[in-house]
């Protein structure tokens, strides 16, 4: 994950354009199956239009003596994304009003977009602003604008069953290691653990890479059908590299089996933020919007808004850590082993409670019912094959990698 971390973080990625095509072709060669979805420029999505393409050569500020005093080739995040193109002097005065920066750290160059308006900017750190002593700058913004498309990545894997587990993140930052490259290499990860441990599936998987907010919404307008029949549970997945905490956004009414999968691995950890749905940023604003209503939940690491790296470049490859990754990837495995077990929904084989001290389950001493006899008990008064594995491990208290221990053990001793 984090050689892929590297491979894509110094890209010009904005919501259309050449770099999002690189970024796709480059998953496609780690992913073989990934299918481009493209919509037109300038097309109808529900209340939105894609806009043109965009694309960037070049972007500086240079000073009376020529000296450049901001370089976008050294900082990805030096411009305003989407800017129009712009050459000219400017005084110092109407300069300022075209810089943008980060309230909060000094040092930090923030990341600001201007998808659907023209308009043109630059982006610097406060105490960049303060070395401005020249009374006029040349600006320099070599960009275009051309009717192309956006274009969407998805990777579908087929189960025996219809039923979907739905993947989904967005591909459209640039430069920024948390926010959001670092899920895309989980993503990628992800489908490569289905394919090494799960070949022939239960469940179908789809994954799907694309432009944050529009890109779902055009991705909605074609596949909304086909998602709202067949999909079982689905996760909205955004910065995952740091290994702060864990963020889950629960879907509008946090009643759907995204919510309980998400709980049942992280109930039992400290640094679990639980969040409702009205804070939610990312596309699980789309996913549950009223008429969508798809059973998504979003997760995160730190969620988005919560550390003071976001949307800087401080968001780099130093903020990301192998552990937080690792963590996050460990998440989803045990959602999708606990998924394709054969015991998801377990069902007792006894009537009345069966002898658990002839097979070696607990003491054959009677004395005080406590520790794992007791969990293995009440896994088993659960288990009427009408409750999931989500459902059980809230109900008795216990971690989904303990249910799925517990439910490997009493598969062994053919008790469910």
């Amino acid at each position: 994950m984090l050689k892929i971390i590297n491979d894509l973080f110094n890209m010009p990625r904005s919501i259309t354009g050449e770099p999002i095509r690189q970024t796709l072709k480059y998953i496609k060669n780690k992913t073989l199956k990934l299918k481009i979805i493209k919509f037109k420029s300038r097309s109808k999505a529900f209340d939105w239009t894609v806009p043109d393409e965009w694309n960037i050569k070049d972007a500086y500020i240079k000073d009376q003596k020529g000296k450049k005093i901001l370089d976008f080739k050294k900082n990805l995040l030096s411009i305003v994304y989407h800017s129009i193109p712009v050459k000219k002097w400017i005084s110092k005065k109407d300069l300022l009003k075209k810089i943008h920066f980060d309230e909060t750290i000094a040092t930090a160059v923030p990341y600001v977009t201007t998808y659907y308006k023209k308009y043109w900017g630059f982006c610097m750190s406060k105490n960049q602003i303060k070395k401005l002593n020249s009374n006029k700058y040349f600006v320099n913004i070599d960009s275009s604008f051309k009717k192309g498309y956006l274009e969407v990545g998805e990777y579908l894997k087929k189960g025996s069953q219809k039923k979907e587990v739905f993947f989904s993140t967005y591909i459209c930052h640039p430069s920024m290691a948390n926010d959001n490259i670092a899920s895309t290499a989980l993503q990628i990860e992800i489908i490569k653990y289905l394919e090494r441990n799960y070949k022939k599936s239960k469940y179908t998987y789809r994954f799907v890479f694309l432009p944050e907010t529009i890109g779902s919404i055009c991705y909605l307008s074609k596949k909304l059908r086909a998602l709202k029949k067949n999909m079982l549970l689905g996760f909205a997945i955004s910065c995952v590299g740091d290994n702060k905490q864990y963020s889950i956004i629960k879907s509008r009414f946090g009643d759907k089996l995204s919510d309980s999968a998400l709980f049942s691995v992280l109930k039992n950890k400290k640094n679990l933020k639980v969040y409702s749905y009205l804070d939610r940023g990312s596309d699980e604003r789309q996913y549950c919007y009223p008429g969508i209503d798809l059973p998504v939940s979003g997760f995160c690491r730190s969620r988005f808004h919560t550390f003071k790296e976001y949307h800087t470049d401080h968001d780099n490859l130093d903020y990301i850590s192998k552990e937080g990754l690792n963590n996050s990837f460990n998440v989803f495995k045990s959602i999708i082993d606990a998924l394709e077990s054969k015991n998801f929904y377990p069902k007792n084989k006894f009537l009345c409670e069966p002898n658990l001290g002839k097979r070696g389950l607990m003491s054959t001493l009677g004395k005080k019912f406590q520790g794992k006899n007791k969990v293995t008990k009440n896994f088993l008064a659960y288990s009427d094959g009408k409750k999931n594995l989500f459902e059980i491990c809230d109900i008795i208290k216990i971690n989904l990698d303990e249910a799925l221990f517990i439910s490997n053990k009493l598969s062994e001793k053919e008790l469910i």
